[in-house]
């Protein structure tokens, strides 16, 4: 099995930064594309982030030139630097991986980590 662990969030004020991170440990043969994602309250989960395995990073419109996705292969990890935060990047943040454990990939969520934005 795989488990996904984030840290990192908290409460910050309008302009301010945080990084969350998401460690993945367990039966793991590599890692395909990881992600973050969120939700707020009533609203649909929504992707935030993502990096593929080559590298390739992908962001919604909303945190273009204000967030940043990163991974380290070695330590099977997956960090995003959040500068400039605004009230509406409050939300429950989630990281996803695309693992494969054997010969299939299969996605692991984390157990979601609050972030808080507001003065």
């Amino acid at each position: 099995q795989v488990q996904l662990v984030e840290s990192g969030g908290g409460l910050v004020q309008p302009g301010g930064s945080l990084r969350l991170s998401c460690a993945a440990s367990g039966s793991i043969r590599s890692i395909n594309s990881m992600g973050w994602y969120r939700q707020a309250p009533g609203k649909e989960r929504e992707l935030v982030a993502a990096i593929t395995g080559g590298g390739t990073t992908n962001y919604a419109d909303s945190v273009k030139g204000r967030f940043a996705i990163s991974r380290d292969n070695f330590k099977n990890m997956v960090n995003l630097q959040m500068n400039n935060l605004k009230p509406e990047d409050t939300a429950v943040y989630y990281c996803k991986m695309e693992v494969y454990s054997g010969l299939f990939k299969s996605p692991f969520w984390g157990q979601g980590t609050q972030v808080t934005v507001s003065s």
